[in-house]
C-alpha cells in the first residue's frame, strides 16, 4: 500500500483530501504543519507528499526545498497544492523541485488521478492500484489505464473534464446525479459556477460518442444518468 503524507493547514481541505485518498486504497498520514510532519518522515518515508503553499510558519515552498535537499526524500514526488492559480506560483513550485501542481479549488476525481499518475510516472504506484481496469456501456468502452474512450470501436478524443464526466455515469449505471452533484465531483466541491456548464459538457460528450451518446440519458428536473 502507497503511503502518502499530506501536509494543510485547512483542517476541512485537509480531511477531504485524506478522505478521498483512503477511500481509493491509500495509507495517508495528514499534518497541519511541516514540523509535523518532519518527525513522520525520521519514521517512514512516503511515496508521495502532498503539500499547501500557503502555510503559518515554514510556507510549502521552503518545505519542498528542504525535502529536496534532503538524501532520504530528495527523490519523493511532491505535488503542490494551492489557491494561487498564477503562472508565477506554478513556476516557482515546478522550479523549487515540485512533479506537479493543482491549484484550489479542484475536482475529487481529478485530485485522485492526478495522485495515481505521478506515483505510475515515479514507478512507486502499488500494483494493485496501478491494475488497468476497463467499464463499458452501451457500445462505449472506457480503458482507464489508458484513460482512453472507444464508442462503437471508434476512438474518442474527450477532454480531461469530459473523460472524468463520462467515468462518473457509466461506473455507476442507472445512478442519476444532479448537476450540483456532478459540478461538485468534477469541478470541486467549492466550484462555483453555473450548472449550465454541466449541460453543455454533456451536449459535446453525447455529440463526440455519435450514436452511443444515448447512454447518457437526461433525468428531467434532475439531472444525468448513464443506461
Amino acid at each position: 500500500m502507497n503511503t502518502i503524507y499530506i501536509v494543510e493547514d485547512d483542517s476541512e481541505i485537509r480531511e477531504l483530501e485524506a478522505y478521498a485518498l483512503k477511500s481509493s486504497g491509500f495509507d495517508v498520514n495528514a499534518f497541519d504543519c511541516g514540523k509535523v510532519m518532519d518527525e513522520a518522515v525520521k519514521t517512514c518515508v512516503p511515496d508521495l507528499f502532498i503539500l499547501d503553499i500557503m502555510l503559518p510558519g515554514e510556507d510549502g515552498l521552503s518545505i519542498l526545498r528542504r525535502l529536496r535537499a534532503q538524501e532520504n526524500t530528495r527523490s519523493v514526488p511532491v505535488i503542490m497544492i494551492t489557491a494561487k492559480g498564477s503562472e508565477i506560483d506554478k513556476v516557482k513550485g515546478l522550479d523549487a523541485g515540485a512533479d506537479d501542481y493543482i491549484a484550489k479549488p479542484f475536482g475529487i476525481l481529478e485530485f485522485i488521478s492526478r495522485v495515481k499518475a505521478l506515483l505510475r510516472r515515479s514507478g512507486r504506484l502499488n500494483a494493485e492500484l496501478g491494475e488497468q481496469k476497463s467499464l463499458s456501456l452501451g457500445g462505449v468502452l472506457i480503458d482507464e489505464g489508458k484513460r482512453a474512450v472507444t464508442a462503437g470501436g471508434e476512438n474518442v478524443e474527450l477532454t480531461y473534464k469530459e473523460y472524468e464526466l463520462l467515468k462518473l455515469l457509466v461506473s455507476d449505471p442507472g445512478l442519476v446525479f444532479s448537476r450540483q452533484q456532478i459540478l461538485e465531483k468534477i469541478w470541486g466541491i467549492d466550484f462555483k459556477m453555473d450548472t449550465r456548464t454541466v449541460d453543455m459538457h454533456i451536449k459535446t460528450l453525447r455529440q463526440k460518442l455519435g450514436a452511443c451518446g444515448a447512454i447518457i440519458q437526461t433525468v428531467r428536473n434532475v439531472g444525468y444518468k448513464a443506461q
